[in-house]
């Protein structure tokens, strides 16, 4: 992925600050907050239940030049995010408010409670936030059998990106609405969660064709690394990891080659209107 030279002031960076609470929920909170966040999902509900419980961390420490490198490329991903979805968003009537990044590790706070390192990448609605802790990536290559690159790691960064579309849009609202709302049952939320999902994975792509289409940032290869991310987090194959089969009636985050599917088809039309997965997916 080809490095360009747009900044953002929207990243926080947490890493090496201490402070953060350690939550005592239990290993059974924890296996469950973690697939949800290996999976892209919103784990407030988990992580809320668990948040001011647990010691205090006040070690502090400086951050090594990889951890800055790092810094400047999430800054880079960030911006290019921004520039994206605010022309985006005016070639359709309507302004683009950016969401914030912030990087951390071991914990921190989230306006959806406490967040964990084991839990991977997320976005909070509550405060509009994409949390991030590289040590994700780590288990993304070793547990779940994707080669990371540069542009996966762009590729999670944009899907969480989506789910930020997807609440100045109001489909977060209206999908909370529905789940609140106690009239549907658990398999057809998952329709809906799955349905979710996929739309951030085709913003993903609207996002990859569009910001190659102005900076040309995609080398050889990029693309195929995107699609080997997206995979490795489908349910299937998450399943089969952990449990030895799989049930697709628990779908939350669609299949692998769902995910392949809704992500290709983001970047080969580069349009935000051909994302209706809701239309597509709950006939």
């Amino acid at each position: 992925m080809k490095w360009t030279d747009d900044r953002s002031d929207n990243v926080e960076d947490r890493r090496g600050l201490g402070g953060g609470a350690v939550v005592g929920g239990g290993l059974g909170t924890l296996i469950i907050a973690a697939i949800i966040f290996f999976l892209g999902g919103d784990p407030s509900s988990i992580l809320s239940s668990g948040a001011g419980s647990g010691s205090q961390r006040t070690e502090q420490r400086q951050l090594n030049s990889n951890e800055l490198q790092v810094r400047e490329f999430v800054k880079m991903v960030t911006a290019e995010n921004e520039e994206t979805w605010t022309k985006i968003f005016a070639e359709n009537g309507m302004q683009y408010h950016p969401a914030k990044v912030i990087l951390f590790e071991e914990t921190t706070q989230s306006g959806c409670g406490t967040a964990q390192s084991a839990m991977g990448p997320f976005y909070c609605p509550a405060d509009q936030s994409v949390y991030m802790d590289m040590s994700f990536f780590k288990e993304l290559e070793s547990r779940f059998g994707a080669k990371v690159t540069e542009f996966s790691i762009a590729y999670v960064m944009a899907h969480e990106m989506g789910h930020h579309v997807q609440t100045l849009l109001g489909t977060t609202q209206k999908v909370d609405g529905l789940r609140q709302s106690g009239r549907y049952s658990e398999e057809q939320m998952n329709r809906v969660s799955v349905a979710t999902e996929l739309q951030a994975d085709f913003y993903a792509g609207v996002w990859a064709k569009q910001t190659d289409s102005r900076e040309h940032i995609l080398e050889p290869g990029d693309i195929q690394s995107a699609i080997e991310a997206a995979e490795a987090v489908g349910d299937d194959n998450i399943q089969r990891r952990s449990q030895g089969y799989v049930n697709q009636e628990s779908f939350t985050h669609g299949s692998s080659a769902q995910r392949k599917e809704w992500f290709m088809k983001g970047y080969n039309t580069g349009d935000i209107r051909q994302g209706d997965t809701f239309d597509q997916l709950l006939k």
